[in-house]
């Protein structure tokens, strides 16, 4: 007999309907898998052979073949085990439909029958919304991530005779369930924004900037940088609180929009960082990579690529300390991603492509032993060590960093003063009230920073006057600004203008950008 189900494939972000036939037909007994599976949906095999026998079913000894189709994708991970299973039990009369086409399955097998969560069900969720189907039958674990889209009735199980019993009688099934909590409501449906949105954050407390003493130029560029998604690098010697402050970044940064939202929850999705029953993320990510990380790592990669730290970052916070202590050619790969806001990952069956828009917080000391330029403690660094310690961090890279900052380190008195500093509740404030003019300003551009900002927008948002012009020009030629330069440099000032909820970019707001320019 043969059975044909539905499933889905992860490749990037993106989902890829996959048609699961099993054929249960007399002759000795073999297990035979074809569709381009890798070794984990061939170790399946097992799997659904003593799931299905330890949840009390026969299994065929007969001959079974399963064909993933279509035959040319390559199909990686353990989220087949749930429809194999299925279909082996269609085909031989345990299910009673041989034919489920109205809704997408999957889920991952343990040896005694129970179905463990999976990864990206969110982009296969959103798929079937898109083809048209009634919904999906997943785990349990993975009901609250795919009830973020709406219109899918959703039939959640924790074990292969739930998912059997669910098909053969749904009504039965459902009724079966009520005196369970619900887990999105009898149909699946998506509940209200705000109600989403509402969900207290699984991270802890953001740290807050009140902590941090002195250091007020370091603030407002931190401010500055927040309010127009603009990268940021911090130097200065050890114990300045560059990396204190980078951390406080996100109390200060808005919350996530509910597209925003929907996108951080698919990458983390895809890479397999939801917890269980986790629902929309609220929080922006912040990243901290340590310095031996690897190109892939960062950028993203494998046989079938998976999001890198750039792609986890996605609207949020990719945080390098000790920036020069990484790897140059690591440091490099960011070239593209901090341009174009994406990473493409080509391979020989198809290209990836993964989100990537993030802002980039660099913190690095001056030189090796770290107090160039201190007033309390001598460099003993040679001109030779100094300048192969500053080639590491290249020019184009450099050249992307919209401000630098010097952190000196504190005196002792400023250490032990009680006074409050500002706290990150009122910068956010100035923040989110930037962030909103921005977005207004670009809604017909599909952008919402002045960080995506354009060349054919800047010349009609970044409009100067004479005299900030003639201030513009004397920088360029006094510091050497290149042409991506002298565009960072009128974005950031777009940036400061906003915060001071001004409509047009003034040569004081110029002299401000060129300052967090010239440092270093």
């Amino acid at each position: 007999m043969l059975a044909s189900l539905r499933t889905a494939a992860v490749f990037g972000v993106d989902a890829c309907p996959v048609h699961v036939e099993v054929d249960v037909s007399f002759g000795l007994p073999n297990f035979v898998m074809v569709g381009l599976p890798d070794a984990s949906v061939r170790e399946s095999r097992e799997r659904v052979r003593l799931a299905i026998r330890n949840s009390g079913f026969e299994f065929p000894p007969h001959r079974i073949t399963v064909n993933l189709s279509p035959a040319d994708v390559p199909k990686a991970g353990t989220a087949f085990d749930l429809p194999i299973a299925l279909g082996i039990l269609a085909a031989t009369g345990v299910v009673e439909r041989r034919q489920i086409a109205d809704r997408v399955l999957l889920g991952e097998l343990s040896l005694d029958g129970a179905i463990q969560a999976t990864r990206g069900v969110l982009p296969i969720a959103a798929a079937a919304r898109r083809a048209g189907l009634a919904g999906l039958l997943l785990p349990s674990a993975n009901a609250g991530e795919a009830a973020i889209v709406a219109d899918l009735d959703l039939i959640a199980v924790s074990s292969l005779v739930e998912a059997v019993q669910a098909l053969n009688d749904p009504v039965s099934y459902r009724a079966s369930l009520a005196s369970r909590p619900p887990f999105t409501g009898p149909t699946g449906s998506l509940p209200s924004v705000p109600s989403l949105l509402s969900v207290p954050s699984r991270s802890s407390v953001p740290l807050d900037l009140h902590d941090v003493r002195g250091q007020l130029l370091a603030r407002r560029a931190l401010e500055i940088a927040a309010a127009g998604s603009h990268n940021l690098l911090l130097v200065g010697p050890p114990g300045g609180g560059k990396t204190m402050m980078a951390r406080r970044l996100p109390g200060i940064l808005p919350p996530l929009t509910f597209d925003e939202a929907l996108e951080v929850t698919s990458v983390h999705s895809v890479a397999g960082l939801l917890p269980p029953n986790a629902g929309l993320q609220t929080t922006r990510p912040f990243r901290a990579p340590h310095h031996t990380i690897s190109n892939a790592a960062l950028i993203g990669g494998g046989p079938l690529p998976r999001p890198g730290e750039v792609s986890l970052a996605h609207h949020g916070v990719l945080f390098l300390d000790e920036m020069l202590e990484f790897n140059r050619h690591v440091l490099e790969v960011l070239r593209q991603p901090l341009e174009e806001g994406r990473v493409a990952i080509a391979r020989a069956a198809r290209t990836a492509v993964f989100p990537a828009q993030f802002m980039l917080v660099g913190a690095m000391n001056p030189c090796p032993c770290g107090y160039a330029g201190d007033a309390t403690r001598d460099c003993r660094c040679t001109p030779m060590q100094l300048a192969r310690y500053r080639e590491r961090l290249s020019g184009p890279l450099r050249d992307r960093l919209d401000l630098t900052v010097d952190v000196p380190a504190l005196p002792i008195d400023a250490l032990g003063d009680t006074s409050t500093a500002e706290s990150s509740a009122s910068i956010r404030a100035r923040v989110v009230a930037a962030r909103a003019r921005q977005a207004d300003r670009y809604t017909q551009h599909n952008i919402s920073t002045n960080a995506e900002l354009t060349t054919p927008l800047m010349t009609r948002y970044c409009a100067v006057d004479q005299q900030t012009m003639s201030v513009l020009k004397a920088a360029v030629r006094k510091l050497s600004l290149s042409a991506r330069g002298y565009d960072r440099v009128r974005k950031v000032a777009r940036t400061i203008a906003d915060l001071a909820n001004e409509d047009h970019i003034r040569a004081e707001h110029v002299a401000e950008a060129l300052q967090f320019r010239s440092v270093g």
